[in-house]
């Protein structure tokens, strides 16, 4: 046992004294440096010396972490939020070919998210959400093929959501609330196999329910669709009861219309149905009203018979950081 401890240590010191005498890869240097220089003081006062992944006596610049590769260090996560940095998504980034891991969320970037973004293909999480950000989302995105999590809310994104996002095979979680997006939600991303929460909320988006869910199969593991405060229309299709993990169904403040199809009370774990602030109409099957797992099911504001009854107390759905934990 005691020889297995041994080993064990000095597979660890091997590997601290690896990345202390590795050289930080000089394109990763020439970047961070870069980016360095375009930021504000509160990032820059702890990005001491000049080399990012630390070098002697210096630390890695907060924010920054690094790997060894081979007979170099490089960068593999930057992680530079809520810091108040003013001004253009830093195009250096984008040189930072190793990154797995890019969140920037809570700050005051603004303009677009450049196409040089699709150079960064080993990343797995992207995270930008509450900034300034504009324009159109690239579709260069659809190029990070190893992409889990990405966050984009809380921005002034404009256009179409791009189709190219559902060539992202491992693609999980997608947030897209809070933007000015336009246009129909394409069905496309339907076919992502992995992906578990999808949050269109508060844009400008139109079409129908049966057209997003049109293609067969469409959405397996989906448990969280978000399509509230848009322009949606349309009636609730039998056959989103086929999207048999769904939990959470939010499709208040929309132009919704019709009745409630019995199909949707058999979804097996269903929670929670918001069908607030539409143009529902017809009663609501008591199999609702039965169902072992609905905990809230919010019907004001449309034109119900008299008698339905919602399910659960309404309030007011709060965001927090951790909702969107990684």
């Amino acid at each position: 046992m005691a020889s297995r401890c041994e080993l064990l240590l000095i597979c660890v010191f091997s590997l601290l004294f690896a990345l202390t005498q590795s050289k930080t890869l000089k394109r990763d240097v020439k970047a961070l440096n870069e980016i360095k220089a375009s930021l504000g003081w509160r990032v820059v006062y702890s990005w001491v010396g000049d080399d990012p992944c630390g070098d002697g006596d210096l630390p890695p610049w907060s924010g920054v972490t690094c790997s060894t590769q081979g007979d170099y260090r490089v960068v593999t996560e930057l992680e530079v939020y809520a810091v108040s940095i003013v001004g253009p998504f830093p195009i250096a980034v984008t040189n930072l070919l190793d990154l797995t891991r890019l969140d920037l969320h809570n700050n005051k970037l603004t303009g677009p998210i450049p196409p040089q973004i699709g150079r960064l293909k080993r990343l797995k999480v992207l995270n930008l959400r509450w900034n300034k950000l504009q324009d159109v989302i690239p579709p260069e995105i659809g190029e990070l093929k190893k992409l889990t999590h990405l966050y984009l809310s809380f921005n002034s994104f404009k256009g179409e959501i791009p189709k190219e996002l559902a060539a992202l095979p491992e693609l999980r979680y997608l947030y897209l609330q809070e933007n000015r997006l336009i246009g129909r939600i394409p069905a496309e991303l339907g076919t992502l196999q992995n992906l578990r929460h999808l949050d269109v909320g508060n844009n400008h988006l139109v079409g129908t329910i049966r057209e997003l869910i049109r293609f067969d199969g469409s959405f397996p593991s989906l448990r969280n669709l978000y399509l509230n405060n848009n322009y949606l229309s349309g009636g609730i299709p039998a056959q989103l009861s086929n999207l048999t993990n769904l939990e959470i169904v939010y499709l208040s403040y929309n132009k919704f219309i019709g009745n409630i199809p019995f199909a949707i009370a058999h979804i097996p774990k269903l929670t929670y149905l918001y069908l607030d602030h539409n143009q529902f109409s017809g009663r609501i099957p008591d199999a609702f009203y039965k169902h072992p797992f609905l905990k809230e099911m919010y019907i004001e504001g449309n034109m119900f018979k008299a008698g339905v009854n919602p399910i659960g107390t309404h309030k007011v759905l709060e965001v927090s950081d951790a909702d969107f934990a990684v």
